[in-house]
């Protein structure tokens, strides 16, 4: 089971304290923790396990605002978000340039979590299973089941909403994506301490990926003690 907390473009918690109330809570199941840019170094210092927001898919170059997966490593970050819905939505992320992303990073010795999921409109017209195909066979074709890489399930309409899908939706999401590759898959979508037990209590879900209830300390323990739980 695995809690990862991405803090978008906010400073998040006091790295140390998070570090001190995670030991406590999470036991033997992992965290990883995305905050900017900016707060890299002083997570990695805080001894705990960072993530990237995004990576680029070449080692150097005149790339102006991307950081590339040597740079990342060479700073102790273990791993990168790819995909993210709201690169995808804000930045122009394709489907193809997730897989690239994707390949570079696990190829230079990164950890990845890479985000997929449908939109409420794609949902209402019933084509989830079309979009979740599409994109993960992306990352399947350029990747395949690569022991540094899992996914994460985002349905968009439940993306800082307060919306969530319930354990079951997410339940079959998660194993219709599993049936197209076979790694480890997390929920994503307006986690928080009061629907995270439930949720991650499916057979299918192996973790959750948090965005705003991350950014509190409390929150974030209370979702990984119920991972833990």
């Amino acid at each position: 089971m695995l809690i990862a907390g991405n803090w978008k473009m906010y400073d998040g918690p006091d790295p140390v304290a998070l570090r001190e109330a995670l030991h406590d809570a999470l036991g033997e199941h992992e965290h990883v923790v995305a905050p900017p840019f900016t707060r890299l170094h002083e997570c990695v210092r805080a001894g705990l396990t960072t993530f990237a927001q995004n990576v680029h898919w070449e080692p150097e170059g005149a790339y102006t605002g991307e950081v590339s997966a040597r740079m990342l490593l060479e700073r102790g970050v273990a791993g990168a978000l790819v995909g993210h819905s709201e690169r995808r939505q804000y930045f122009g992320e394709t489907d193809t340039t997730v897989a690239r992303r994707t390949h570079a990073a696990l190829h230079a010795g990164l950890r990845v979590i890479a985000c997929v999921g449908e939109t409420g409109e794609e949902r209402e017209s019933g084509d989830t299973e079309t979009v979740l195909r599409i994109q993960v066979e992306a990352i399947r074709d350029a990747c395949g089941e690569h022991e540094r890489l899992v996914l994460a399930y985002e349905p968009v309409w439940a993306i800082g909403t307060g919306k969530t899908a319930t354990p079951e939706l997410a339940g079959e999401a998660h194993a219709f994506v599993k049936s197209l590759l076979d790694v480890p898959v997390l929920y994503g979508g307006s986690v928080k301490p009061d629907n995270a037990a439930e949720l991650l209590a499916q057979p299918d879900i192996d973790g959750a990926l948090v965005g705003g209830a991350s950014l509190d300390i409390d929150s974030f323990v209370a979702i990984c003690r119920a991972a833990r739980s």
